[in-house]
């Protein structure tokens, strides 16, 4: 009997351990993974704008063609977020794609959903908690809060209208060009967010849907929404 009680409590103790070990590891490392990757993404972006050269049809007053927009790759940055009710340091990578791969490296791009500033539903999902917990303060945001994103060229300034709205991971149409529940009735250029809920389940989605508010050049300086 002492051995057999010996041996259920040596086992209590190593299944103790494995899980304050899978704890550490799922509050602590993945977060410290997950920032390093986010401020790489950043890095990255940043230095292949200032390394962009000027386009030189630019200046031309009647150009024969707009050149069609260069496709976003999938798994690859292209834009950077900041929410100023997150605070003033928060800002994170915009990635192509919604895979499980890609959001441990910043916030995904709902593929097949409109460009960043294009007519349509711009649509972005991030991780509530681990990887970094990019929307862990997501319920705070509420209408009028400013989204900004930059695309290294221009900032985008969207207003939130309505959310944090609590639905069902299958209830896709809060990304449909027009959401049917977000207020909007015909088309525009919208933004939609979407994070887990609970904090740390995923039974259900915590959306808000924003407008774009204004846009301006990179060389006019940040924009209002993000100056102190």
């Amino acid at each position: 009997m002492r051995v057999i009680v010996r041996t259920f409590s040596e086992l209590c103790v190593t299944v103790g351990a494995v899980i304050v070990l899978f704890v550490v590891y799922a509050l602590f490392w993945t977060g410290v993974r997950a920032d390093s990757a986010m401020d790489d993404q950043i890095h990255d972006l940043r230095d292949q704008w200032a390394r962009q050269e000027p386009d030189p049809t630019a200046a031309d007053p009647a150009p024969s063609a707009t050149p069609p927009p260069t496709p976003y790759r999938d798994g690859r940055p292209f834009a950077i977020m900041y929410i100023p009710r997150l605070g003033f340091t928060w800002n994170k990578p915009v990635l192509e794609g919604t895979s499980t791969a890609t959001l441990k490296k910043g916030l995904g791009h709902y593929a097949g959903t409109a460009r960043l500033g294009g007519t349509g539903n711009f649509s972005v999902a991030g991780h509530r908690r681990t990887y970094g917990d990019p929307f862990k303060d997501f319920p705070r945001l509420r209408r009028g809060d400013a989204v900004v994103l930059t695309d290294g060229t221009t900032w985008f300034t969207y207003r939130i209208d309505k959310g944090p709205y609590k639905t069902v991971p299958s209830d896709i149409e809060v990304i449909d060009a027009v959401p049917r529940k977000s207020g909007y009735t015909r088309p525009g250029r919208y933004l939609t967010l979407t994070t887990c809920d609970p904090e740390w389940g995923h039974s259900h989605r915590l959306i808000v849907w924003a407008h774009l508010d204004s846009t301006q050049p990179v060389e006019a300086g940040q924009p209002k929404a993000l100056r102190r």
